[in-house]
């Protein structure tokens, strides 16, 4: 298996690039970003790209491949519609389009977050920017998209945020994650666990395009073992 990674170096990402390369049946990552990961594997490749709306000077490069995991994302804090459009919806779009170009067979997966709106008509902003790109990945020629709902994700292989809100968070909340996990067990998923659905969705394929947290939960734990490399 050939992968494409969005948004490798911010925690989903990093969590998705370390199941990937521990996984024995993928052979090639090739990580695209405005900067590098700073990591060094036999499979892996660094891609700088400064302009992430256009890939007509590498659409060649980015032939070949079997999926992309689409882990790029922001918080909609303090944005306007416009803004947050701009980053979320036309950005994704421009990825996509020279992708299912280059690669018509290709299993797309985009990080999308619980509580996203698939009618495009509610009123929360993020939530209707979110569906409307998940609705438009939907209607893409490649053989497969999803769409993964996140809610409060772990990470358990020090992946860190590069959200300042995130940043702050998230150190917080570990002290009290085991509370967290007795009282709300369906709500947390761990970077792992992501990392492996997002294989595992390549590999078996699911039933829904959609896949909410309890999904990527069954996702996960689908048989892979073979596929793990000792890490």
């Amino acid at each position: 298996m050939r992968v494409v990674l969005f948004g490798a170096t911010g925690m989903v990402g990093q969590g998705v690039l370390h199941e990937c390369l521990a996984a024995s049946d993928v052979e090639q990552v090739l990580a695209i970003g405005r900067t590098s990961t700073n990591q060094t594997h036999p499979k892996l490749q660094d891609l700088i790209q400064s302009d992430l709306y256009n890939y007509s000077d590498i659409a060649e490069t980015l032939a070949g491949f079997d999926a992309c995991f689409f882990c790029l994302g922001v918080s909609s804090v303090g944005m306007s519609e416009e803004q947050y459009s701009r980053i979320t919806y036309d950005l994704t779009m421009a990825a996509a389009a020279v992708l299912s170009q280059q690669n018509p067979s290709m299993t797309f997966v985009y990080v999308s977050g619980t509580g996203t709106d698939s009618s495009e008509n509610g009123n929360s902003m993020w939530a209707k920017v979110k569906g409307k790109t998940e609705n438009a990945l939907f209607r893409m020629p490649f053989t497969a998209a999803y769409a993964f709902r996140p809610g409060f994700i772990e990470a358990v292989h020090g992946e860190t945020s590069k959200t300042k809100l995130y940043k702050w968070l998230y150190p917080l909340l570990k002290v009290s994650l085991p509370v967290l996990r007795a009282l709300f067990p369906k709500w947390i998923l761990t970077t792992k666990q992501i990392g492996l659905a997002m294989l595992n969705s390549v590999r078996t394929g699911y039933p829904k395009q959609v896949l909410e947290i309890n999904d990527i939960r069954i996702l996960a734990s689908a048989q892979n073992s073979m596929h793990e490399s000792p890490h």
